[in-house]
């Protein structure tokens, strides 16, 4: 029997409830970022390549559900059943705006050119809030169907997408006419939909299948059976050769695109995977847990063989090592550091 690789991932403590949402900035001229949703009400900021803890955002009051950055870091977003989406100073930790809605707020996403951000929830409506008005009224496109669990946008700010939690399909809007475009059907509810960084395909779950969609005309591309009920799934960012899932069995799966044949499976988690997503470059891929903890994988030397898996656990970590924290410590200034992240850090660190 031939002996699979063993990947021994990063493991980033700190939430003291499950992680539901991982959202990675593009790569910035400081290096790339990964923000983290929990429900414990505290979404954390961390360098995307060491998984090192930058800084905390603290002022909800309930479980945050949906977390991302702005296309230069800069600012974070993070939608909450505390019946609000807050925006964040990503510099500072601040909260610069709170935008109040009158349900749960399950998902948001800064668009493209970082000037609007789109909410949506148990209310029904997506929201979109102009980022130079932020006192304004926010626009709102009112018919969605069921509560909303997803959004996302698409064609250069034009589109936007949204899935339910209550049914199937995906959804796409277009922004200027508020209307219904197109519906990519599903059997279940989609809990996870992703639009690959060349705009190329939307990668959707439902139930125990990942689908993937042509973002353009909107036809199936693909559409592989699961081992098990899938949570989240992702594209690989720069071949587009692999992708990862992870759902109800507490691993991460990765698996060829072209055949939907697994290639590795990542075992550590002690609870289902909630979220997966990959690095911006692909070197690497974050998971989130129900056991409250991130792991984050190294994908192994790129390239467009997908049969290139793990590295070898000791070069994975000192290839990870070899970032300082140094490289974001002007990020962490002002930032409101608890001493209990400080001591977890350390735990870290001595690990």
């Amino acid at each position: 029997m031939e002996k699979k690789k063993v990947s021994v991932p990063l493991v980033c403590h700190g939430h003291s409830r499950p992680v539901v949402d991982l959202f990675y900035s593009p790569v910035t001229p400081d290096g790339f970022f990964l923000i983290s949703a929990s429900k414990d009400s505290s979404p954390m900021l961390r360098n995307g390549e060491t998984g090192d803890w930058i800084g905390t955002f603290e002022g909800h009051k309930g479980a945050v559900w949906s977390c991302c950055l702005d296309t230069n870091a800069l600012r974070a977003a993070s939608a909450s059943a505390d019946f609000s989406t807050k925006v964040w100073d990503a510099l500072t930790g601040d909260e610069l705006h709170s935008f109040e809605h009158k349900h749960i707020v399950r998902a948001c996403a800064f668009s493209e050119d970082t000037h609007l951000l789109l909410t949506g929830g148990v209310e029904k409506i997506l929201r979109i809030y102009d980022m130079n008005q932020p006192d304004a009224p926010p626009r709102e496109v009112d018919k969605s169907p069921g509560s909303i669990r997803t959004v996302a946008w698409l064609h250069s700010d034009q589109t936007i997408l949204s899935s339910c939690s209550d049914m199937g399909g995906v959804r796409l809007w277009d922004v200027r006419s508020g209307k219904i475009v197109q519906t990519l059907e599903t059997k279940s509810s989609v809990t996870s939909a992703e639009v690959s960084q060349d705009g190329r395909y939307i990668t959707t779950v439902d139930g125990s299948t990942v689908k993937f969609w042509d973002a353009n005309h909107y036809g199936l591309v693909k559409s592989y059976d699961m081992p098990c009920t899938m949570e989240s799934a992702s594209l690989e960012p720069k071949y587009g050769n692999k992708f990862v899932a992870g759902g109800e069995d507490m691993w991460v799966h990765v698996f060829d695109f072209h055949t939907g044949n697994e290639i590795a499976c990542n075992k550590g988690h002690h609870g289902p995977v909630h979220c997966v997503r990959f690095s911006p470059g692909g070197e690497s891929y974050a998971s989130g847990s129900e056991d409250g903890t991130i792991r984050i994988w190294q994908t192994g030397p790129l390239s467009d063989d997908a049969s290139s898996e793990a590295l070898p656990a000791n070069e994975s970590i000192e290839k990870a090592m070899k970032v300082t924290a140094d490289e974001v410590s002007h990020k962490i200034q002002g930032f409101h550091i608890t001493d209990e992240g400080k001591s977890k850090e350390k735990e870290e660190a001595v690990e």
